[in-house]
């Protein structure tokens, strides 16, 4: 009742009238936004967070002069002033800080048109005491907040529980959380009060990405990681390894890389090997179209029809009537040959041989002489 008297009364913000910027694994959008993710209306940044880190709550002054008069959600959602946006804190841990964290404050952020956002880190202390051992202490967890775009200004060792004086003191409007009940520090939800004064702002958790499912990734892969640090120079001691495990995952790393150098080449060898069958396909058709080619001019040139019968009908005809006499034409008239002249050898009485014809044509004529002799 207390902090209700101090904060007054304020309407609750309906949670589907806020952007649900909520990623789900098979959203479409980029970033996993779907299409049901609204967009406010943009306005310009007076902060720094654009082009410098969000400075620290004990670096900004704040005029404490002015009356700090608390907007309602009405007024918040019609839009406030330039110099009066709407002071919205958020807070939490942000342990490897990741997109899951920036998702809920980029919602913290765009809550309202005019929206100055002020993040709360929690301390080593109060986080181990309630929560359990961080992976970054409190400065890198600091530094890796102050350099989110969402913010506007970080509060370094913020309270576990939130307080009137607190809220008074960073004259919030709003905490910015996801609506799941956060049971800690004794209390089934530390943010209880926070929603029964109606300043409770929900966002949307981001499904699939954690702390707590970070860390799980590294411990179960504890053997990967702790190879890839002992190769990238770590030592065993700084990796808190036994001199054994040591050893063993210097061996694991060779025998890795063996069986890579062998994934290699038979990776090598599949690929020459479909290279060659490739170039065997190739030669193979080449061979065929050039076959098939060679086989139509063979039978082109001796086959029954080919060009080779041809040549030969026409030469043999040729020849035939080159061989062959001519016939001279029947009605000619016929000439008697006269005899050809007999030849007589140079120096020498005796006649040249004669043929038998001539020789019976001598005889005769000596036959005839040698009756005339008698008769006379």
């Amino acid at each position: 009742m207390f902090l209700l008297d101090v904060l007054g009364k304020m309407e609750p913000p309906t949670s589907s009238r806020l952007n649900s910027r909520k990623r789900r694994k098979d959203g479409s959008g980029p970033n996993g936004a779907t299409e049901l993710d609204g967009i406010p209306s943009k306005m310009s940044r007076r902060s720094l967070g654009l082009r410098e880190p969000a400075p620290f709550s004990d670096e900004v002054e704040i005029d404490y002069s002015k009356p700090y008069i608390r907007v309602t959600y009405e007024e918040a959602m019609r839009g406030t002033p330039v110099d009066r946006p709407v002071r919205v804190y958020a807070d939490g841990i942000f342990d490897l800080f990741h997109s899951g964290h920036a998702r809920a404050l980029m919602q913290a952020k765009n809550l309202f048109p005019n929206t100055y956002l002020i993040v709360g880190v929690c301390s080593d202390e109060l986080t181990h005491n309630f929560k359990g051992f961080t992976v970054m202490n409190e400065n890198e967890r600091y530094d890796a907040v102050q350099h989110c775009r969402y913010v506007d200004e970080v509060v370094r060792n913020a309270p576990w529980t939130l307080t009137p004086e607190f809220l008074a003191e960073h004259r919030i409007d709003f905490v910015a959380h996801d609506d799941i009940p956060y049971s800690s520090a004794g209390s089934d939800d530390v943010y209880k009060h926070i929603k029964e004064a109606g300043m409770f702002a929900p966002t949307q958790r981001t499904e699939g990405i954690s702390t707590s499912d970070i860390i799980t990734r590294i411990v179960r892969d504890y053997d990967v990681y702790a190879r890839r640090n002992l190769q990238r120079g770590y030592t065993a001691k700084e990796l808190n390894v036994s001199f054994i495990n040591e050893k063993k995952y210097h061996l694991q790393e060779r025998v890795d890389k063996v069986k890579k150098r062998v994934k290699d080449v038979e990776e090598k060898s599949k690929e020459f090997v479909q290279k060659v069958e490739e170039k065997s396909i190739d030669l193979i058709q080449k061979w065929e179209e050039k076959s098939r080619e060679f086989i139509g001019n063979f039978l082109e040139m001796f086959g029954p029809e080919g060009a080779l019968k041809h040549m030969l009908k026409e030469g043999k005809g040729r020849m035939l009537q080159a061989i062959s006499p001519k016939q001279s034409p029947s009605s000619s008239p016929t000439h008697d040959r006269s005899p050809s002249p007999s030849f007589r050898w140079p120096f020498s009485t005796k006649t040249p041989p004669s043929s038998p014809a001539n020789r019976s044509r001598n005889e005769s004529a000596v036959t005839y002489d040698i009756s005339e002799d008698e008769e006379d």
